[in-house]
């Protein structure tokens, strides 16, 4: 008799592992391995287009003129696909974590192409990502069952959800127009908390949208209600936020430290907004929220390994906003992260 309830529990709490589920797994991976290699396309573009022209993380737009970063961009845009129609599938609980992968893919083909060198226990920080994955994929929600584009709106416009989005848009105004112009080249956090903000904004929408095509190929159509378009109109704006930030922190700041710094804060935002919006946790058990948490704070452990470490593998302690030595080749600090515009005019 106790084998049965033990088996029965068992099966509940996997439960979650539904076909939608395991579509959006799939489409959820292969997009990370697609975002995690234009990290690395996009940022030898912004060094090269910086090499002859003004920096993206001075204000300027050269890097829209050179290839590389178009190849970078349409590798981002191949993996943000894939991401945009897992979204559709699984809850956004489940997809944004494994975003995980793309920081290990990231870190390493640093290591390899851009010689941002990766220490050991970097190492076991992937290692960390990759089991909180694994953990949260196992415990992850059912989807949940939505039949029209306006059962969407109407969650997005619940008085908590938009408690949430007015203090967004709020905090970004204050970033964007106060601390970014004055500590925007020195502090990593602004330029990510931008992206990270809007992101989770983005992704609710992204889903919204998701869930309408989804819908519409099914036979009912959803492009013929009006919040399908708002929920479009708001993927553009934030995305194009996101991007034009992320590109200045990526042309600022080391790329191994960029990516687990922004996935942190935009997984952990994301997370909220999907809590606060979909109610994820509401068709959950407390043992299941619980070990999800446990496998987000793994790989929260693994980012900061990979964060904290990187500045170890020349034996340095010192802080990523500090100035390094300078390479006579192409004027990047020995981990890759550009000096000052007045450290470059030192003998």
């Amino acid at each position: 008799m106790a084998s049965e309830v033990s088996s029965h529990s068992f099966r509940d709490m996997y439960r979650g592992m539904s076909s939608d589920n395991i579509k959006g797994l799939v489409l959820a991976l292969s997009s990370s391995f697609f975002i995690g290699a234009s990290f690395i396309i996009k940022k030898k573009g912004l060094k090269k287009a910086g090499a002859s022209g003004v920096r993206a993380g001075s204000g300027g737009y050269s890097y829209l003129y050179e290839p590389l970063w178009w190849v970078g961009m349409i590798t981002m845009i191949v993996g943000e696909i894939a991401n945009f129609a897992a979204y559709a599938f699984a809850p956004a609980i489940l997809v944004t974590p494994l975003g995980a992968l793309s920081i290990i893919i990231s870190a390493v083909l640093a290591h390899i192409i851009l010689r941002e060198k990766l220490h050991l226990f970097g190492v076991l920080g992937c290692a960390l990502c990759v089991v909180g994955s694994t953990t949260i994929v196992l415990h992850a929600p059912q989807e949940r069952e939505i039949d029209s584009v306006t059962e969407v709106w109407d969650l997005a416009t619940e008085p908590a959800f938009l408690f949430y989005a007015a203090v967004v848009m709020i905090a970004v105004f204050i970033l964007v127009f106060h601390y970014i112009p004055k500590y925007g080249q020195t502090h990593i956090l602004f330029y990510i908390s931008v992206c990270s903000l809007v992101g989770s904004l983005s992704v609710m929408s992204v889903k919204a949208i998701g869930i309408a095509l989804k819908l519409t190929l099914s036979g009912m159509n959803q492009l013929v209600y009006p919040q399908t378009w708002a929920f479009t109109l708001v993927v553009i704006v934030c995305v194009i936020t996101q991007m034009n930030y992320l590109n200045k922190a990526l042309d600022t700041f080391n790329t191994a430290v960029v990516s687990p710094i922004y996935f942190v804060m935009f997984t952990s935002l994301t997370i909220l907004a999907s809590v606060i919006m979909f109610k994820d946790w509401d068709r959950q058990n407390p043992t299941q929220i619980v070990t999800e948490m446990c496998g987000f704070v793994t790989i929260l452990s693994g980012t900061f390994l990979l964060h904290k470490t990187k500045d170890m593998a020349d034996g340095s302690t010192h802080s990523v906003r500090l100035p390094k030595h300078t390479d006579e080749e192409d004027g990047f600090g020995q981990e890759g992260m550009p000096l000052r515009r007045q450290d470059s005019r030192s003998p």
